[in-house]
C-alpha cells in the first residue's frame, strides 16, 4: 500500500522507536541487570566504606603492615597464577586452533571437563591428591624416590596448583580465538623472506596474538585476585588473600564498613593492574 501524502504544513508524528533503535533496546535488558545486580552493590559497597563519614576504614586498609602485605601477596598470588596459565595456555591454544577436527573435539574435552563440575568439588580432589597421604605422596613413597612426604598443602604450591587448574581455559579461549585469526600467509611470507621459525613467532605471530594475550591475561588476573574458596581450603590458612580477610571481616567480626573498603582497595588496585597491563601490550603491539 502506498504511503499516504503528507500536506504541508502538517505536523509528521513521531514514532518512539526507529529501526536503528534495535541494539539499544537489545542492550536496555543487561544494562539495566547490570545497573542494579552489579552497579549498585558496589555503591552501596562505597557508602559503607565511608560511614560515617570518615576514611578511617581506608586509612587502615592502606597503612596498617597486615593488610598491605596481604594485598600485596594476592597481587602476587594472582601474578603466579597468571604467568603460569599463559604459559600453559598458549602452546595448548596452538595445538587446538592447528589439530585436525578430531584432536580438537578431544582437547576441547578436556578442557571444558572442568567445568562441569563444582569449583568446591575439584578443590577437595586436589586435597585428596595433595594430601601427606594422597596419590602423588603414597606413589613417590611406594617407588622410593622420597622417604618423607612432600608437603603440597597448607602452601603456596598448593593454592597455585589448584588456582592454575579452575583458571586455565580463561586463558585458552580468548588465545584460542587469536591464534585462529592469523592468517597463515603472513608466516609463510615471512618464512620465504629468510626469517627462522623462532623469528616468525617473535616478530610476526606472537605480535599478532597479543589481544588475545591481553584478553586472556586480564581475565585470569581479575578472577584470581577475588579468589576466595581454594586458597582457603588449600592453603590452610597460612596463604591468605584479600577474599579471605573479607569473609573473615563479615563473618566473625561483623565489620562490614572495614570489608567494604578492603573491597574497594582490591578493586582499585586490580583496576589499576589492568589497565597497566593493556598499555604495556599497546605498547608492544605499536614498537613490533
Amino acid at each position: 500500500m502506498a504511503e499516504a501524502a503528507v500536506l504541508p504544513g502538517t505536523a509528521v508524528p513521531r514514532r518512539w522507536w526507529s529501526p536503528h533503535s534495535g541494539p539499544a533496546l537489545l542492550a536496555a535488558a543487561p544494562l539495566l541487570f547490570l545497573l542494579v545486580f552489579f552497579l549498585y552493590p558496589v555503591f552501596r559497597l562505597m557508602l559503607l566504606s565511608v560511614e560515617g563519614g570518615t576514611t578511617a576504614h581506608f586509612e587502615k586498609a592502606l597503612t596498617d603492615g597486615l593488610y598491605v602485605a596481604v594485598l600485596l601477596r594476592t597481587l602476587e598470588i594472582a601474578a603466579y597464577v597468571t604467568v603460569l596459565c599463559l604459559v600453559l595456555g598458549y602452546p595448548f591454544a596452538y595445538f587446538l586452533a592447528t589439530a585436525t577436527p578430531f584432536w580438537a573435539t578431544i582437547g576441547f574435552v578436556f578442557l571444558l571437563l572442568p567445568f562441569w563440575t563444582s569449583i568446591l568439588v575439584r578443590t577437595y580432589a586436589w586435597m585428596v591428591i595433595l594430601g601427606r597421604n594422597g596419590i602423588i605422596n603414597r606413589f613417590l613413597l611406594d617407588t622410593g624416590l622420597v622417604s618423607d612426604p612432600i608437603p603440597m598443602l597448607n602452601n603456596l604450591a598448593g593454592v597455585l596448583v589448584g588456582m592454575v587448574h579452575v583458571l586455565l581455559p580463561y586463558a585458552v579461549f580468548p588465545l584460542y580465538s587469536a591464534i585462529r585469526r592469523v592468517d597463515p600467509g603472513l608466516l609463510l611470507a615471512a618464512e620465504g623472506l629468510g626469517a627462522s621459525g623462532w623469528q616468525v613467532f617473535r616478530r610476526v605471530f606472537f605480535p599478532l596474538t597479543l589481544p588475545g594475550v591481553l584478553a586472556g591475561s586480564s581475565l585470569v588476573f581479575i578472577l584470581s585476585a577475588g579468589f576466595f574458596i581454594t586458597p582457603a581450603l588449600l592453603g590452610g590458612g597460612r596463604v591468605i588473600m584479600v577474599a579471605v580477610l573479607i569473609e573473615k571481616q563479615v563473618r566473625e567480626l561483623l565489620n562490614w564498613g572495614f570489608a567494604a573498603a578492603l573491597s574497594i582497595v582490591l578493586l582499585g588496585a586490580v583496576l589499576f593492574v589492568y589497565f597497566l597491563l593493556r598499555r604495556l601490550m599497546r605498547s608492544e603491539l605499536e614498537w613490533s
